[in-house]
C-alpha cells in the first residue's frame, strides 16, 4: 500500500503560533478576520491576512440568531471545513483559529479536550479560541498540554451576555479591570498563545498587552494591542442597521450587492439577458 501523502496537506501554515509571537517581538501588528465559507476565506487569504478566526459569529451573521449561544461543534466543524478548502486553494499562509462554543468546555476539562481534538481532528485547523479567565483555566490548560494550541478571549465575552445583560465596555472599574490583568497572566501561565480583547479601556488593553508575552487581539480595545481583528461582514458593510464605534467599514457591500441585484432583475425581466454572446 502506497504511504505517499499529500504534502499541500501537510504543508505548515506560514503564520503559526510562533510566527505570531516573533510578530509581537518585532512590533509588527497582527491582521485577523472572521470567516465561514470557502469562498471569502480563499479572499482572506489570497489578500494575506494572517489569521482567520472561524467565529462563533456565524450564528449570528450565517444564521441570524440574535446571540452566539445557539452554534453547535458540529455546525463549527460545518464552517471550519469550508474555511480550512479556501485557504488551502489559496495561498495556504493563514492560521486558522476556531471558536468553541457555548457548553463545549464549559462542563469540564476533559470535555473541553474531547471536542477541543474533535475539531482540530474533522477540520485541519491550527488551534481553538476559548473565552473567559479564571473558570476557563482548567479547560485551556487541558487542552494545551496535549498539544493543541489555545486563543483565550477576556473582556466582552459574548458567550456570557446574559450575564452581563449588555453589550457595553468591559473591565472600567478598578475591580474588574484587576480581574482581567490577573486573568490575562492566567491565561499566559495555562499555555494560551494569545489573547482577544473584546470591548475594554484602551489604557487597560495597551498595559495589559506590554505585561504579557504573548500577543493580544483587540476588537474595541484601541490600537495598543499586538493585532486586530473584526467580523469580515461588518467591516465589508454587510450590515446597515449595526454601527459600533469600533468597526470601520472598508466597503459598502450591502449597497453594491443591492445594486447589482436589482440591475440583474432588470435585465431578466427586459429580456436582455442572457444576450447572445451569453448562450450557446
Amino acid at each position: 500500500m502506497s504511504t505517499q501523502l499529500d504534502k499541500k496537506k501537510l504543508q505548515a501554515p506560514q503564520v503559526t503560533t510562533r510566527k505570531l509571537l516573533e510578530m509581537k517581538e518585532r512590533h509588527e501588528k497582527i491582521s485577523v478576520l472572521t470567516s465561514y465559507d470557502y469562498t471569502l476565506a480563499r479572499i482572506l487569504d489570497n489578500a494575506g491576512i494572517d489569521v482567520i478566526l472561524v467565529g462563533d459569529s456565524a450564528s449570528n451573521v450565517f444564521s441570524g440568531n440574535e446571540t452566539t449561544l445557539p452554534i453547535t461543534v458540529e455546525e463549527m466543524i460545518y464552517h471550519t471545513r469550508a474555511v480550512v478548502k479556501g485557504v488551502q486553494d489559496a495561498k495556504g499562509r493563514a492560521m486558522i483559529v476556531v471558536d468553541m462554543p457555548f457548553m463545549s468546555y464549559q462542563l469540564s476539562s476533559e470535555d473541553a479536550l474531547r471536542n477541543a481534538g474533535r475539531i482540530m481532528k474533522e477540520t485541519g485547523a491550527h488551534a481553538v479560541k476559548v473565552e473567559g479567565g479564571k473558570g476557563s483555566i482548567k479547560a485551556v490548560k487541558r487542552i494545551t498540554d496535549v498539544g493543541i494550541p489555545v486563543m483565550g478571549h477576556l473582556g466582552l465575552t459574548p458567550q456570557s451576555i446574559y450575564k452581563f445583560g449588555s453589550y457595553k465596555v468591559r473591565a472600567k472599574s478598578d475591580r474588574e479591570a484587576q480581574e482581567l490583568i490577573e486573568d490575562a497572566k492566567l491565561l499566559e501561565e495555562a499555555g494560551a498563545f494569545a489573547i482577544v480583547f473584546e470591548k475594554i479601556p484602551k489604557g487597560l488593553a495597551e498595559e495589559v498587552t506590554q505585561s504579557v508575552t504573548i500577543p493580544t487581539i483587540g476588537i474595541g480595545a484601541g490600537n495598543g494591542c499586538d493585532g486586530q481583528v473584526l467580523v469580515v461582514h461588518d467591516m465589508l458593510g454587510f450590515n446597515t442597521d449595526f454601527h459600533p464605534r469600533f468597526v470601520r467599514k472598508y466597503a459598502n457591500l450591502d449597497s453594491i450587492i443591492c445594486t447589482a441585484v436589482k440591475n440583474y432583475i432588470h435585465d431578466v425581466r427586459q429580456g436582455v439577458f442572457p444576450n447572445d454572446t451569453e448562450s450557446y
